[in-house]
Formats: C-alpha cells, sequence, structure tokens
C-alpha cells in the first residue's frame, strides 16, 4: 500500500488529494458492497433480551448528532453538549477497531492484498451486513460514533482510507465503547501481547462482548526463507540479518503457535472469539465467521 503524499495547503495539492480520495472511496464502498452480498444474511436480533428504552450513559455529542438527540439540561451543566445513550442503542452497537500500524502495510506477493486492504475491506463488508440489519456500527476510537444508515458507511469509508500510522505495531482502542455493546478487533497481532490483554480486560469490565481476528500473509505463516536475508521491520527501526533463515524457521514457528494459542485464550476470557484469517484465502470465510460470531447468543 502506498502511503498518501504529505498534506499541501495549495489548491493544487488539495486538489490532487482530494481526487485521489474520490477515487478509492467508492471502490473500497463498492468491493464491501460486492462481498457483503455473497453472504447471506442472518436474522440478526435488533436487540438483546431485557434490554430497553432506559437510560444507561451521557456521551459528549458530536457533529452528526441531531438537535432533538441532545439533553440540554444536561448540556447545560457543562461546556459541550450530551446526548443521553439508551439500553438498545448500546445492545444493537458494533465498535470495530482496525490496526492502521505499518506492519500491516505488508504483502508477500505483489499480485495479493496487503494484509490493511483486506483487513479494511472486511470491515466495511460487515459494517454493510450490520447496518442492513438494522445494527448501529462506528469505530472503536470514538472518530465515527455508532450510527445506522447509508450516511454511516461513507463516514467509515472514508475513516479506513486515510493514510496509514507511523507505528510499527498497532494497540485496540476502547475508551470510547459503549458499556454492553460489541466490538471488532482486526489487525495481525504481531505487537506486544499486553496490549490486546489490556484492551480485553478494560472491554469485559464493561460487558463488551466480540470477536479478534487476526489476518495474516501466509509468508508470515510459513516462513519459507532460506541462506541470506535480511529481515527489516516496515519502519526500518528493526532489522536483522542472517545467512541460515532456515534454522529460525521451526523456532520462529513455534513462537507463532505459541501467539495464536495466547490470543485464543486471552479472547476466551473475556468472553469473545478468536479466529486466523491469511490473505490468500477467499475474504468470504472471514466476513461470514465474523458475522455468524458477533450474533452468537442473540
Amino acid at each position: 500500500m502506498t502511503l498518501a503524499p504529505p498534506t499541501s495547503a495549495r489548491p493544487a495539492g488539495l486538489r490532487r488529494e482530494a481526487e485521489a480520495l474520490a477515487s478509492v472511496l467508492p471502490a473500497l464502498l463498492a468491493e464491501a458492497r460486492h462481498l457483503a452480498a455473497t453472504v447471506q444474511m442472518g436474522d440478526h436480533g435488533r436487540r438483546r433480551s431485557g434490554m430497553g428504552d432506559e437510560f444507561w450513559q451521557y456521551r459528549a455529542a458530536d457533529a452528526t448528532d441531531e438537535a432533538r438527540a441532545i439533553d440540554w439540561r444536561r448540556s447545560g451543566r457543562a461546556d459541550q453538549q450530551f446526548v443521553r445513550e439508551k439500553e438498545w442503542q448500546a445492545a444493537q452497537s458494533v465498535h470495530l477497531w482496525v490496526d492502521d500500524a505499518r506492519s500491516m502495510e505488508f504483502s508477500g506477493d505483489k499480485g495479493r492484498q496487503a494484509k490493511a486492504d483486506r483487513a479494511r475491506l472486511l470491515a466495511l463488508a460487515l459494517a454493510v451486513l450490520l447496518i442492513r440489519g438494522g445494527e448501529r456500527v462506528g469505530l472503536a476510537d470514538g472518530l465515527a460514533p455508532p450510527r445506522a444508515g447509508e450516511v454511516q458507511l461513507i463516514r467509515l469509508a472514508q475513516q479506513f482510507t486515510a493514510p496509514a500510522g507511523q507505528a510499527d505495531f498497532g494497540a485496540p482502542v476502547v475508551e470510547t465503547v459503549l458499556p454492553g455493546s460489541r466490538a471488532v478487533f482486526i489487525s495481525d497481532f504481531l505487537g506486544a501481547p499486553e496490549a490486546v490483554e489490556k484492551a480485553l480486560i478494560h472491554a469485559a469490565d464493561r460487558g463488551v462482548t466480540g470477536v479478534l481476528l487476526q489476518v495474516l500473509d501466509p509468508v508470515e505463516e510459513a516462513f519459507p526463507f532460506d541462506g541470506r536475508t535480511i529481515f527489516e521491520s516496515m519502519t526500518g527501526a528493526v532489522r536483522h540479518e542472517t545467512r541460515k533463515a532456515g534454522n529460525l524457521r521451526d523456532r520462529y514457528r513455534a513462537r507463532l503457535a505459541e501467539r495464536k494459542a495466547r490470543l485464543s485464550d486471552l479472547a476466551a476470557k473475556a468472553a469473545w472469539l478468536f479466529h486466523t484469517h491469511h490473505t490468500d484465502r477467499p475474504a468470504q470465510g472471514a466476513l461470514l465467521w465474523m458475522y455468524h460470531a458477533l450474533g452468537r447468543g442473540r
């Protein structure tokens, strides 16, 4: 995946950036809609049993909220406006976190999607399915709070086509996730597992359930390297050279298996589900797994 050029204040630069975004956005949405159409729609319940119109919590209003949704009495006691969240709104809300770290830009083959591209496609296709089923979908980092409707899909697509982050590895964000809602974390999860553990503990404490989808390139699974090889992180911050890469294969695979087992165990303890998807496999399988995993027990 190619990084976007630096932002330019000149009209010509702004126009080029706008045209680039406009060309990517419809393509991503169209591909996500097509992928969603290949997955048979299930019967997603709109509410969990016992959930009603009772007040749940206040949240800060944003530009997408209508004036009638604002609680003016609560807002009058502060310098910002607030909206009342209801129990059923939390129950049918799904928060997405898609890792935008540089490690996600890796692809072991020029003809294969980068992990980031596959992750964003899966997230947006899942949003299409959920919103069609009456759910509210947003981002876990709060940049796009859970909403329903076609306009929300455009907001999500805009966020997913933003430039990649600068860190080698990402960490899930859960601070703005609604209590009692559901969440989806999509990443290669090759960074510090402690960050995932912290996020899952925080989510479980708030009654949030969800899924972890690990996206890996098949090269990262097979480790097909032999002889002299230079391994370098996507940012170039980490570099390792060896003359006998084949000797590392068994140890690497063992470490990766340990990583997967730990992620699966962390997910189980938080009442979440864990699954690994490879970018050389059809995206439909991973999408179907996420869709049904989110609907379990509903």
